[in-house]
């Protein structure tokens, strides 16, 4: 499960009434999607064993008990013990007899997914075909339209609030401040285990969190834009461009591992492997006629490379572009 991050007493606090920070107000969940049973939508994993990962955090189950206050806050930060209790459990429930495994997630979770991809690994029997899939949980490190790195400095809050620092990839902390260690930009290129990125060219959250956030445009003159990007004008779709640009830019190394596979489409949308309308149906966004399902069960199954880059907004006619307003 996906669902951002908190990064303060205050946010950590609102979250603790909701379904991201209490299992009081979870509902029922729907698998469609990569978790779904119907093999005309889900060609390649209908008839998998299938586990969603509820996400109560707000750190991507990196957090540590250490952190934790004291003062009768009520929170507490144990993400990664979180992630190793779920995994044993897992495991003594069959996962360990597995030949096959995928571990994947959206956003937050696919951050989550790509920081514990070799965990995940390590605790299965070499053998194993094991990978890891990412759905847009690649995160940049860009300033925002103010030229203020804010998603940096929310980050940092993030990390040094849950002590997150000792759930990530040891030869980044040891080279950078562990903060920095939460964009996979920094870390994807020490990931052993084969890993699959699927992110939107135009990804909506990003847009509105990472480039244009709402202190960097007190005027609201971007808010049409960022909600919905047929509604931008020629100067905003090129700051959108560059946006993407970075994107693959930061995704050049990754692009030359050849365990790896990628679908970067220039949709305006966010996570697309959790719903049936992006994962594969007959009105799913493709590349070069390839649903994302067609893509990731090329690159699961070994039967070819998949590496799947489109071009351009407003190039792809198969995107149905998400409309926030």
């Amino acid at each position: 499960m996906g669902g951002g991050w908190c990064n303060s007493i205050k946010t950590c606090s609102v979250r603790q009434t909701t379904k991201l920070g209490s299992s009081r107000f979870m509902e029922p969940d729907v698998f469609h999607g990569i978790l779904g049973s119907d093999q005309s939508l889900n060609p390649d994993f209908f008839e998998w064993n299938k586990v969603k990962i509820r996400y109560c955090d707000g750190g991507s189950f990196t957090g540590h008990p250490e952190s934790e206050f004291k003062n009768g806050t009520g929170l507490f930060f144990r993400g990664q013990l979180i992630w190793e209790a779920i995994m044993d459990e897992l495991l003594s429930l069959g996962l360990s007899n597995a030949k096959q495994a995928l571990l994947s997630g959206c956003s937050a979770g696919g951050l989550a997914a790509l920081i514990h991809c070799d965990d995940f690994r390590e605790m299965l029997p070499k053998d194993v075909n094991v990978k890891c899939l990412s759905d847009a949980g690649f995160f940049l490190n860009e300033k925002d339209i103010a030229g203020i790195p804010t998603f940096e400095r929310f980050y940092e809050d993030v990390v040094n609030l849950q002590g997150a620092a000792k759930s990530l990839k040891k030869d980044c902390t040891s080279r950078l401040e562990p903060y920095k260690c939460f964009f996979p930009e920094e870390f994807i290129s020490n990931i052993k285990t084969p890993v699959f990125l699927v992110n939107p060219g135009y990804d909506f959250w990003q847009i509105q969190n990472v480039l244009i956030p709402d202190s960097a445009d007190p005027h609201g003159s971007w808010l049409r834009c960022k909600l919905n990007i047929t509604l931008c004008n020629s100067k905003q779709l090129e700051v959108l461009e560059d946006f993407r640009k970075s994107l693959l830019k930061k995704l050049d190394g990754f692009q030359q591992n050849p365990e790896g596979g990628m679908f970067i489409i220039s949709c305006f949308s966010h996570c697309q492997t959790w719903m049936t309308g992006t994962w594969h149906a007959p009105y799913s966004p493709k590349i070069d006629n390839k649903t994302i399902a067609e893509a990731v069960g090329e690159w699961y199954f070994n039967r070819k490379a998949a590496k799947y880059i489109d071009c351009p907004y407003p190039c792809n006619p198969t995107c149905s572009h998400f409309s926030l307003t």
